[in-house]
């Protein structure tokens, strides 16, 4: 993968033109500071945001459906537990 700087690209921004993919790299502190993609690229890019939204939903979505199962669950062990204590209340 190319890597350029970020002061290469404010000196010669036309280095990255024949480039698709270009790591940026801050040389002072020695850290990736993010990547350059092509144009050529945006509509792939908007494809795997909106994949992962769909899935991210549908997981929130099971997880919803899920907790408020185990919510009717408590529920009804609640409702166990005071039965039990109200037919054996006169034994203790």
């Amino acid at each position: 993968m190319n890597t350029i700087s970020i002061s290469d690209i404010q000196r010669n921004l036309h280095k990255i033109e024949n480039l698709d993919i270009v790591e940026i790299v801050d040389k002072k502190r020695h850290q990736v500071k993010g990547y350059f993609l092509d144009k050529k690229y945006h509509d792939f890019v908007e494809e795997l945001f909106h994949t992962k939204e769909i899935k991210k939903q549908k997981i929130l979505e099971e997880f919803h459906r899920l907790s408020q199962n185990v919510s009717v669950l408590e529920d009804k062990t609640i409702d166990i537990c005071k039965a039990d204590e109200e037919m054996y209340s006169d034994i203790f």
